[in-house]
């Protein structure tokens, strides 16, 4: 009898990736539709309206995912959506607790439906949380989070100026405090070719990133019969070079559904694009947004949605899954030159996110004990599933389950873990709890089978 693929081999997604100039890549767990199911179904983000958990961001042992419309509250004579914030243990993807926020005492609810829309980190540890804006909406809001209490603090209402457009997700680099940096915001007008940004000086107030203006429009794309920007379109900036210009944003990338991610600088230039860039490097699907750079010692990477959820492409072989791919910029950092490096996950789901669009990223760095650079990468599509990665020169995955065959973990392998196995078969996946589920596939195959308790037996009769 066949319990089904429950992909349930410890925590991680199973896959040994190559070591690339030196540097290495490890699963640290994951939770997706196509791994670790049970446990995926456990979380609250994912179970309950996920397509209104758009966003998530890793913040040193802590992940904060954002759900804009789970919770019921009362506001007056209305029943509102309270949005939450769910914070988790990076270590395990466990949930710390869980966040109902707060304005100014009470229940924060936004710019209905979607109005904790993105939940990001500036450079200096803060979080924060800002709705979507319609087409309307002549400001955009953002907000410090007490990621303790849930309340939030108004940062700025920041005008848009003369051209209105919806806007889905922001990006922050310097302090949002402005108390230590320079801060700057960004953000992408959907189905127009208009980008917002703001600028504010260390101890200063926020005005027009496009020297004094609050927008622009771009005029340059790739490929050329590109016009505008398409649905959910994301924006990241680029850390600067020096101590000058380290979180002046002056580069950025517009990832915008319609063309893969392109590079441009505060004039509105196209400073670089994927044209050049060798095909097998080329997005799977366009309809993912999300592009993030980071460095490992002296190695430059950028990693980019490579696929939506369509699932298996026939023509190509392809599975489209919720991939991210991560390449080793080129010479003076360019795309056309860069190589392949890791497609991460193998799969993650391939459900529809209800037009979200956003596979995102967030980068976390620490030391290890060489004093070697260790990159922490979230990676994170709502309604399909979460995962983190560790890139550097000596990094592992997590630990395999337990003693192979000891499936009652009980520090023995004998005919009770067998009979486990077969009780396993015949009572669902639902009987016990994941780490058991784990354990007891035996062979590693994702499968909880015969050959599972088969497997226990040669254990047993051969050591």
């Amino acid at each position: 009898m066949l319990l089904g693929i429950l992909q349930m081999w410890g925590t991680t997604d199973g896959v040994t990736y190559p070591e690339v100039n030196g540097i290495k890549i490890a699963n640290q767990w994951i939770k997706a539709r196509l791994h670790a199911a049970n446990e995926f179904n456990q979380l609250p983000f994912f179970n309950n309206s996920p397509n209104y958990a758009r966003t998530a961001v890793l913040q040193g042992d802590e992940i904060y995912v954002s759900h804009s419309n789970v919770k019921v509250a009362i506001v007056g004579s209305d029943t509102l959506a309270q949005c939450v914030v769910y914070k988790l243990s990076a270590s395990d993807c466990s949930v710390v607790a869980e966040l109902p926020l707060t304005l100014d005492g009470a229940p924060y609810v936004g710019a209905a439906p979607l109005g904790s829309n993105n939940i990001g980190k500036d450079n200096f540890g803060h979080i924060y949380v800002a709705p979507y804006t319609s087409e309307a909406a002549t400001t955009q809001a953002i907000y410090l989070l007490n990621t303790v209490t849930g309340e939030l603090s108004l940062v700025a209402q920041l005008e848009k100026g003369d051209v209105l457009a919806r806007t889905d997700y922001i990006d922050v680099i310097g302090d949002l405090t402005r108390e230590q940096a320079e801060c700057n915001i960004m953000s992408v007008g959907a189905s127009v070719a208009t980008i917002y940004r703001w600028h504010a000086d260390q101890n200063g107030d926020f005005e027009g990133g496009f020297e004094g203006d609050t927008y622009m429009d771009i005029t340059t794309f790739y490929p050329e019969t590109v016009l505008q920007w398409g649905y959910g379109p994301v924006v990241k900036m680029c850390m600067g070079t020096d101590e000058e210009t380290m979180y002046s944003g002056e580069l950025f990338y517009v990832d915008g559904f319609s063309s893969a991610p392109i590079l441009y600088d505060v004039t509105g230039s196209m400073v670089d694009s994927f044209d050049g860039v060798p095909e097998e490097l080329l997005p799977w699907s366009l309809g993912a947004n999300g592009v993030v750079e980071f460095h490992v010692n002296d190695h430059n990477y950028v990693a980019y949605a490579m696929a939506q959820y369509e699932g298996m492409n026939e023509a190509t072989g392809n599975m489209l899954a919720c991939q991210v791919n991560i390449c080793e910029l080129g010479e003076d950092m360019t795309l056309a030159g860069m190589t392949k490096c890791w497609m991460v996950p193998d799969v993650m789901g391939t459900t529809s996110d209800s037009g979200s669009r956003l596979q995102c990223m967030s980068v976390d760095y620490e030391k290890d004990a060489d004093g070697n650079d260790v990159v922490n990468l979230l990676v994170y599509k709502c309604s399909n599933g979460i995962a983190l990665y560790k890139i550097g020169v000596n990094v592992g995955g997590a630990e395999p389950v337990g003693v192979p065959g000891d499936v009652n973990g009980d520090g023995l392998v004998s005919i009770a873990d067998a009979n486990a196995v077969i009780s396993i078969i015949l009572n669902g996946a639902d009987s016990v709890d994941a780490e058991t589920l784990a354990r007891a596939d035996v062979n590693g195959d994702g499968l909880v089978t015969i050959a599972d308790a088969n497997a226990v037996i040669s254990i047993i009769l051969n050591g």
